[in-house]
């Protein structure tokens, strides 16, 4: 698996998860704590977070970790791809590398 960020000014880094599941704790301390609260502090506190509606992404301990970092997120609709601009990404990479 692989997490991908989209800013209006560049993009971050890839981050490739190995080795088993996306947990909602592996989410915290593999992308929120080390990339996402990163992006938060540079961009000041018009900085609003946008995610899928995955299940790791909606655990108690994710939003508490969001909570506490002072990071607000922009709720999306579930399987929206008109509104989600994270599905969009994701489709059109899947197009490129299909070919």
């Amino acid at each position: 698996m692989v997490w991908a960020g989209i800013m209006i000014n560049g993009r971050p880094r890839l981050h490739v998860v190995a080795n088993g599941t996306m947990t909602g704790q592996r989410y915290i301390d593999e992308v929120l704590l080390p990339h996402v609260r990163l992006f938060r502090g540079a961009v000041g506190d018009k900085f609003i977070f946008i995610d899928d509606n995955a299940t790791c992404h909606r655990t108690l301990a994710v939003q508490d970790c969001l909570d506490s970092e002072g990071i607000q997120r922009l709720v999306m609709p579930a399987r929206s791809l008109d509104l989600n601009p994270i599905e969009n990404v994701r489709d059109a990479l899947e197009r490129q590398v299909a070919g």
